[in-house]
């Protein structure tokens, strides 16, 4: 169909615009749709009917009647289409269904290893993930899958690249995979730019520009730009745990490298710290435990670690000049002291401009921001031009 301009078919950017400004919410008739698009009427009632084919929107109150029948009005439905959110962890698996809206259908969480291998892994994400769907398949239709992978992830391919913590996990095809198993696209990304995701998201979508960092066992950092993740040429943005710092001179780190932060700043460093002064730690719930219950010298030990990648942090904000920078992982939310010395450093060497309205947080998000991430990443695509497109060509 060819509208009044006669530049543009069913399927053109034009018509595309329609769907866009229908996702606000708010609800418009075909008339008022002509008239912000400029496209014929008979061109927006064959594009909202295929959209209501395909269940993207949902007729809603007719509009006030100025004389005459009633308009009827139409707004974005959320409710009919779902994505499966996928956090791999270091040690546990968090499935999710949302719908469209970002609301949660069904998940469930398990402690499972990524060391144990991607064929235990992913068989469990497509048994469970199938699970979760068999109760609603009449109701609503999985669209796609979002991953995400504690590892270095080639965001082209979504495949592993050299992860450390994952053995047998490199260059595996995870969408492949999944794709295969769950029969719907699958996305991947790295866990830090899927919590950055779900941190911007679902607790600040308002700012454009913000700095998610994760403090575990490693230091990353997920790029917010322009409201978009920032991913760099080879999808390495944000691998600030291999940054060099004086207080790791000599010092050895996992990468091979030495004088990385991760060194001095992460889990593994912290505990070998506290173990040299005396207190029995080995692992992050270790660390956690300890400045829970109070521990001096487990308390200083992470509020310095706080201090030196706010030393790091106080360059990026020069750099990125981000709105929000939000700490998160299990050492951060253990309680405010990595927060306090972070903020230490970056509110007194910051210039004054950049940190002026700068807000240094921890994460909202806790431990359901991988999973609201990945799943974000996947309603993305799904709403993407070219899906709604792909979607409503196979519907015709």
């Amino acid at each position: 169909m060819i509208d009044a301009r006669g530049q543009e078919a069913l399927t053109g950017a034009a018509q595309a615009e329609i769907f866009q400004i229908l996702r606000d919410g708010k609800p418009r008739t075909r008339s008022e749709l002509a008239t912000l698009t400029g496209l014929a009427r008979s061109t927006v009632a064959a594009r909202v009917d295929a959209l209501l084919r395909v269940k993207l929107i949902a007729p809603v109150a007719d509009a006030a009647s100025t004389g005459g029948r009633p308009s009827r009005q139409f707004a974005f439905d959320g409710t009919q289409h779902v994505v499966l959110g996928v956090d791999i962890g270091a040690t546990h698996v968090h499935l999710a269904i949302k719908d469209l809206n970002g609301t949660t259908v069904a998940e469930v969480y398990d402690d499972l290893a990524v060391a144990e291998g991607p064929d235990i892994i992913l068989s469990w994400v497509i048994e469970n993930g199938n699970r979760l769907m068999e109760p609603y398949r009449d109701q609503k239709t999985l669209q796609a899958i979002g991953v995400g992978l504690p590892g270095p992830v080639e965001h082209s391919t979504g495949r592993p690249v050299d992860p450390p913590i994952m053995p047998g996990w490199a260059r595996f095809d995870v969408p492949g995979v999944l794709t295969e198993g769950l029969g719907v696209p699958t996305y991947v990304d790295n866990d830090v730019n899927v919590m950055a995701l779900g941190e911007h998201h679902d607790h600040w979508s308002d700012v454009a520009d913000l700095l998610f960092i994760k403090v575990a066992t490693g230091v990353g950092a997920g790029v917010i730009i322009g409201g978009s993740v920032h991913r760099g040429a080879q999808g390495l943005a944000g691998d600030i745990g291999h940054i060099w710092v004086p207080e790791a001179e000599g010092m050895q780190c996992r990468c091979g490298s030495q004088g990385c932060l991760e060194a001095v700043a992460a889990g593994p460093a912290i505990a070998a710290n506290l173990r040299a002064r005396g207190v029995d730690v080995h692992t992050t719930a270790d660390i956690i435990a300890a400045v829970r219950s109070g521990d001096v010298d487990a308390i200083r030990e992470v509020r310095e670690a706080g201090r030196i990648i706010g030393r790091v942090l106080t360059t990026c904000v020069s750099l990125i000049n981000p709105a929000v920078i939000a700490l998160g992982g299990p050492i951060a939310n253990a309680g405010d002291h990595l927060l306090a010395g972070a903020r230490e450093v970056i509110y007194t060497r910051a210039t004054p401009l950049a940190a002026g309205n700068l807000q240094i947080v921890r994460s909202r998000g806790s431990q359901d921001a991988a999973v609201s991430g990945a799943s974000a990443m996947a309603i993305q695509q799904v709403l993407s031009v070219e899906s709604v497109e792909a979607l409503i060509r196979v519907d015709a």
